[in-house]
């Protein structure tokens, strides 16, 4: 969150057959995808998967050249192209889901996500063609064909009123990715930014919209909880970094700062709003929600355990770590040991009680970030601490002012639990009743086992990457073996006839592991969630 000046760093190139191999395996998941579900949406699609595949070579060259007008995340490509399909494929599966169990109201509102996302995936792909010198005229006729199908479909798709919410998004997204692109330099790529900022951009903008047409605490609490959480969020490092431009963070007089601001606004802005949203006193409703099963208390005594812990193999790691090895960093196969953790946090979950699972994963949430801006800000007592130990497990993805691997690991494992589809539950068949386990196969089993067994006895590497064959070939058995035993232990989960398609949903997710150099724990989740959700 630092709004100081930072020289910018030379970009690394990614190897163009690397590149390649990505945007093929993104469009065997798009085509895949539009075969099975083909409407007008689908058309605008492709369009903008083929210009965002062009337009990402220009973003490609801006961050070698250090032309980007912000300072994005270096030895990674731009990602365009994987990240402009993710919002507006999941708000192509969600129309299609909620058409099947007949409601029409979430249906509409998928047809608003995918809009939305084509919009915003469009926008980005115009800034980068805005600033490339000299102007590329081909790329620019690919992107004017697109953008006029786009255009064209929301006319004759979209409300007025829809029209008006997807540029509400718009201009939110702008202005996020002015700031917080500003004050974050070098943690995003241009598609990491783009799928953040743009979840964060329509969180905000439902949030507003719900509180304007609150009543009667319509709607679940938890979902609630989880839009005022990330609203909050954004807004305490927003205000943080302003704050401490003016004061020096080290100092206890900065530290009693960010405590009072934390607790003022929490509880006098944040606590009050959600209060109004669900017409409950949140802390009341939080207890009595935490309490009201005996399943709920055990669950609670495992994950305190589970903490305790994780803990204990970071204070064991750095225990280990002599003087003479303090900028030594651990390796993969130990920072792995989190995400089984994280696996046998969020399976007892998925399997017993799903609610308490979603409200936990936020609280989870607000709590990593507002260390990390403790850690950040070096907030006493326990800034420095925080930071003494996690530079022991910084990744090499974490080029800028923050540490965000263990947060990516928290929403690549959360998101599938909150984009579940409660709203049309009653289509869910086949292998969509294993869409909130998404995270788990992907981050908890495929990337696990891909890096540990890759890391181990892999010899045959794939074309311009470090990721082996044997690493992606063991991954995809990893996961088929964790689903039949979800089958066994969840009774919930019913695949019936729709093996060959989980298999080539789960083949191509880790094949887009191997080739992939975004951030892995947040688009696999994802695009296994849509493929599932198909």
């Amino acid at each position: 969150l630092s709004v100081r000046k930072v020289n910018p760093e030379p970009h690394s190139g990614i190897p163009s057959g690397v590149k390649k191999s990505e945007s093929l395996v993104v469009f065997c998941i798009v085509l895949s995808i539009h075969a099975v579900v083909w409407d007008r949406f689908s058309w605008c699609s492709l369009a903008l998967a083929v210009q965002a595949f062009y337009v990402q070579h220009k973003w490609d060259r801006l961050l070698q050249s250090n032309g980007a007008v912000f300072q994005y995340r270096s030895s990674a490509n731009s990602g365009l192209l994987p990240a402009s399909m993710i919002i507006p494929l999941l708000g192509i599966v969600i129309k299609e889901r909620c058409k099947t169990s007949g409601n029409v109201y979430f249906e509409r509102y998928g047809v608003v996500v995918s809009a939305t996302g084509m919009t915003l995936a469009y926008f980005l792909s115009i800034i980068a063609l805005g600033i490339t010198k000299p102007v590329p005229k081909n790329t620019c006729i690919v992107s004017g064909i697109s953008g006029c199908a786009i255009l064209y479909t929301m006319k004759h798709s979209l409300a007025v009123s829809e029209v008006i919410e997807v540029l509400e998004v718009l201009l939110i997204f702008v202005y996020l990715s002015m700031v917080l692109l500003y004050l974050l330099p070098r943690c995003f790529t241009p598609g990491e930014a783009l799928i953040v900022l743009g979840g964060l951009s329509f969180a905000l903008n439902q949030l507003i919209k719900r509180s304007i047409n609150a009543a009667g605490g319509r709607g679940d609490p938890a979902d609630y909880l989880l839009l005022v959480t990330l609203v909050a969020l954004v807004i305490l490092g927003v205000i943080f970094a302003a704050l401490f431009f003016f004061m020096d963070s080290h100092s206890w007089t900065s530290s009693l700062f960010f405590y009072m601001m934390t607790a003022v606004l929490g509880l006098g802005v944040f606590v009050p709003w959600l209060q109004f949203l669900i017409k409950r006193h949140p802390l009341f409703w939080l207890v009595e929600f935490l309490v009201e099963t005996n399943t709920r208390l055990c669950l609670l005594g495992l994950w305190v355990l589970l903490l305790v812990v994780a803990c204990s193999v970071v204070l064991y790691q750095n225990s280990r770590r002599s003087s003479e090895s303090k900028k030594l960093h651990v390796s993969t196969a130990i920072r792995k040991h989190f995400h089984f953790l994280a696996v046998a946090t969020y399976v007892p979950g998925l399997i017993y009680d799903r609610q308490l699972l979603f409200v936990a994963s936020v609280v989870c949430l607000a709590v990593f970030v507002l260390l990390e801006y403790a850690r950040y800000f070096c907030i006493k007592p326990i800034g420095q601490t925080l930071r003494n130990l996690l530079s022991l497990f910084i990744d090499e993805r974490d080029t800028g002012p923050l540490i965000l691997t263990h947060i990516y690991l928290l929403l690549g494992m959360s998101l599938p639990v909150w984009l579940f589809p409660k709203f049309c539950t009653a289509s869910l068949s086949g292998p969509s009743t294993l869409l909130p386990y998404s995270g788990v196969l992907a981050v908890g089993v495929g990337d696990t086992i891909a890096s540990l067994c890759g890391s181990t006895f892999g010899e045959i590497k794939w074309p311009g990457t470090k990721k082996t064959f044997e690493g992606t070939t063991m991954s995809v058995f990893a996961q088929i073996i964790a689903v039949a035993l979800i089958l066994i232990c969840d009774g919930g989960v019913n695949i019936n006839s729709g093996y060959a398609w989980l298999i080539w949903s789960i083949a191509v997710v880790s094949l887009l592991e191997a080739f992939t150099t975004q951030i892995d724990n947040l688009i696999l989740p994802l695009y296994l969630h849509i493929m599932l959700m198909v």
